[in-house]
């Protein structure tokens, strides 16, 4: 009987006896699971600058909707971009104040340098992160490197504020810098290609990056047909944005540059890459806290932005 159903179910799935069994299993796999339905697409909006290192599409922030990404709070991605070579200044953004969540960058192409005021601070090149935590307050900058300046070159990044529940909103800030070699890797089945973990875990594969509350952070690297089957707990927020080429997800096409906001409910995240692509995969336990944000600054309530902004005039940054 359990035969006859395999057969039965193999062909519902319009799998063939060619099919190879490790796909077999895990289509089969895939249909015990609910699997996540689409909230919502987003589309690039147009680039602004920020400073003048970071051309940026602003892909979504604190504002609306800012609970139902939760924990992650905005998503800025400067897509690839060619800066000639200088010898002046280095481009990007000057001094100024975070409290309340963390930034995380993530280099692609090109290379970006950081210094905060809490001692914290280096270079990081392709395939390298630098995790930020402002907690209680901080200061930092962030520009091109100069080596990368001077020889100039093609420039890629990703930065994501990743919010802290009420509890962590006053931790010491902490900088990360985790380097591709630290990255868990896990090499996909049937050459789908491979995931770069910075965060989280993966069949046993551990991301470097420490995190106040559970997430997961990768990078996916896909071939061209290649599947992967990447199922998420019940109840987290999953967000996979295509970085280059072009994606399926559970049934939706989702094409360069888009993103895919999937729901908390059900497990299942099937992804198939419709040719070479560049993905990245983010999911955590959201927290259901009020989301109020001015500028640098994201807390909880109004009255705790006001004290932010005296914190910082008052020089406890």
């Amino acid at each position: 009987i359990q035969f006859l159903y395999f057969i039965e179910l193999r062909f519902s799935l319009k799998l063939t006896p060619q099919t190879p069994f490790k796909t077999q299993i895990f289509s089969l796999v895939m249909t015990s699971q609910i699997m996540k339905k689409k909230l919502e697409i987003i589309s690039p909006p147009g680039r602004h600058w920020v400073g003048d290192g970071f051309h940026v599409h602003g892909m979504f922030g604190y504002g609306r909707g800012a609970v139902s990404r939760s924990p992650f709070l905005m998503m800025d991605y400067a897509q690839e971009e060619y800066f000639k070579p200088h010898d002046g200044r280095p481009r990007g953004v000057g001094t100024h104040p975070h409290k309340g969540f963390e930034t995380v960058t993530i280099a692609y192409q090109g290379e970006v340098e950081h210094q905060d005021s809490n001692g914290g601070g280096g270079v990081i090149g392709p395939g390298d992160c630098q995790w930020m935590t402002a907690g209680r307050g901080i200061q930092h900058n962030e520009f091109h490197s100069k080596e990368y300046s001077k020889r100039g070159g093609n420039f890629e990044m990703m930065q994501l504020w990743v919010n802290l529940p009420k509890r962590f909103k006053e931790v010491a800030p902490k900088y990360q810098a985790l380097t591709a070699g630290q990255n868990g890797t896990v090499v996909l089945p049937e050459d789908a290609g491979t995931v770069s973990l910075i965060a989280g875990d993966l069949n046993g594969t551990k991301g470097p990056a420490s995190t106040h509350t559970p997430m997961n952070v990768w990078n996916l690297y896909l071939n061209a047909g290649g599947v992967a089957n990447l199922p998420q707990k019940e109840g987290w927020t999953t967000i996979v944005a295509v970085l280059g080429g072009n994606i399926n997800v559970n049934g939706i096409d989702v094409n360069t540059h888009q993103l895919i906001h999937l729901s908390n409910e059900g497990t299942g995240v099937r992804i198939e890459a419709k040719d070479k692509s560049k993905v990245l995969f983010l999911a955590g336990e959201p927290f259901d806290e009020p989301v109020v944000g001015h500028g640098p600054f994201v807390m909880n309530t109004q009255d705790e932005i006001r004290q932010a902004f005296n914190d910082f005039y008052s020089g406890k940054f």
